[in-house]
């Protein structure tokens, strides 16, 4: 636990009012951060994931808000960033986990392009712009952070950042992209004091694969993930507490696979 009001840090976690975005901005609030909870439409939701926060919460004074807005849309995403400032008073930490599969899933040689566009703005385009928003506020406050190690930028991907689907071309085609934000970021910021790390997780058990559940359930019987089960939001969720917490003081634009070994199979 983080101690001491007048040194907690300030997280915005975006896409927090549900799955893997929950289980990150609940690890937050366990460790005693204040949480920006970010959302685009899914108010009820994320009034939930705040709750959550609040009853984990080790200090009373700690500070959860809705920050709701479409990461897509330049009005909107200056918005939310806008809106952690006000209700934070600071930002040391941004979370980019905010992420949409295709709305119908297309043969690689039937995808559309407004299925393209809108998968690319909230997966790629959004988190871009909005890490620009923090860097540049940091750079504007260089060393000001209440997290060991300095400032902490996270991109939340995928294993489809490098396993194709051809049946989500656009899914993992931003996911790949966003790795690479990660490594431009890291490259851009390491000399400032700003951290950055890729968390690449593996399947996940969560709203975007209820659908296929039975099928992942053969795949993992059948050895897909080594460690024979799904993963789990608060696996994400501890992974994010230990970069926050400074345990990997001497990195920056690592990826760190959260996949059960998953990404053994590819070797």
């Amino acid at each position: 636990m983080l101690t001491a009001m007048n040194n907690t840090p300030a997280v915005l976690v975006t896409g927090a009012s549900r799955g893997l975005g929950r289980g990150i901005a609940v690890s937050c609030a366990r460790m005693g951060c204040h949480v920006a909870i970010h959302y685009q439409s899914n108010e009820a939701a994320a009034r939930e994931t705040r709750s959550l926060c609040q009853a984990l919460a080790p200090k009373s004074e700690q500070k959860f808000v809705l920050a709701p807005g479409n990461l897509a849309s330049t009005g909107e995403r200056a918005s939310v960033f806008t809106q952690t400032l006000d209700g934070l008073g600071r930002l040391d930490a941004l979370v980019n986990n905010a992420g949409m599969a295709p709305r119908v899933r297309a043969d690689l040689v039937e995808t559309g392009e407004e299925s393209y566009d809108e998968v690319m703005g909230v997966n790629l385009k959004g988190p871009f712009f909005l890490s620009q928003l923090a860097a540049r506020h940091w750079l504007q406050h260089p060393r000001d952070s209440r997290l060991p190690g300095g400032c902490k930028l996270i991109f939340i991907t995928s294993i489809s950042a490098d396993t194709a689907s051809v049946n989500r071309a656009e899914y993992c085609l931003s996911k790949a992209g966003l790795s690479m934000a990660s490594q431009l970021w890291a490259t851009r910021l390491a000399a400032e004091g700003i951290q950055v790390f890729e968390i690449r997780p593996g399947i996940m058990e969560t709203d975007m694969t209820a659908g296929v559940r039975e099928k992942y359930d053969r795949l993992i019987a059948e050895g897909l993930v080594p460690q024979g089960r799904w993963g789990s939001p608060e696996d994400v969720g501890l992974c994010v507490e230990a970069i926050l917490r400074g345990q990997l003081p001497f990195s920056t634009g690592q990826v760190i696979s959260v996949d059960g070994g998953f990404h053994l199979k590819r070797l």
